[in-house]
């Protein structure tokens, strides 16, 4: 067709040729995340992205790790892949989850955090910002609780909490001024 490139395809409704020019061809399916992604997103705590697809910890230090520890993604639950890129994060995957069996534990971030019951007043704010949803509120006391082995320790509870309820269990608000002081004395 004087240069142009010619798609010849069958329609399979009617059996007849259909002849498209085109510009470009893209030999893939669409892809779209599973439908039950949301509900194992939310029983996890993974994270995704606008799309729906499971986000990773971190692309380039953490590509198949989740924030929840454990959890490890590989292939198209992430996004639309290759196979070259599947079989290299599902390898890793696989070591990551051998790697934990291995050791036979969970290793816990050391800093996390706290909430101090007496000075808790119950606003939940801290429960809403968790990314890692390791904060609960109970009921029958009115308080919010961390649960230390979701807890990573980032602080957004702490620096959020109005009634200065949550608190590292590692540094107190001393220890990290005398840090800083102690930085900007050494840069000067």
């Amino acid at each position: 067709m004087g240069g142009r490139l010619v798609v010849r395809a069958e329609d399979m409704s009617d059996g007849s040729s259909i002849s498209l020019p085109a510009d470009l061809v893209v030999l893939v399916t669409g892809l779209e995340p599973h439908d039950d992604s949301e509900h194992v997103a939310q029983t996890f705590h993974i994270t995704r992205d606008k799309d729906g697809f499971f986000l990773e910890a971190h692309p380039k230090l953490r590509p198949f790790n989740t924030n929840t520890d454990g959890i490890f993604l590989a292939g198209t639950c992430q996004a639309p892949r290759d196979i070259p890129d599947t079989v290299a994060h599902a390898s890793a995957a696989a070591a990551g989850a051998m790697s934990l069996m291995r050791r036979g534990a969970v290793v816990i971030e050391p800093s996390s955090a706290e909430i101090d019951v007496d000075l808790c007043g119950g606003c939940r704010i801290c429960n809403s910002l968790c990314a890692y949803a390791a904060i609960s509120f109970d009921p029958l006391r009115g308080v919010s609780e961390i649960n230390p082995a979701l807890c990573k320790g980032c602080g957004v509870c702490i620096a959020a909490c109005p009634a200065g309820a949550a608190r590292s269990r590692r540094d107190s608000d001393a220890q990290i001024f005398a840090e800083i002081e102690g930085i900007l004395a050494y840069s000067k």
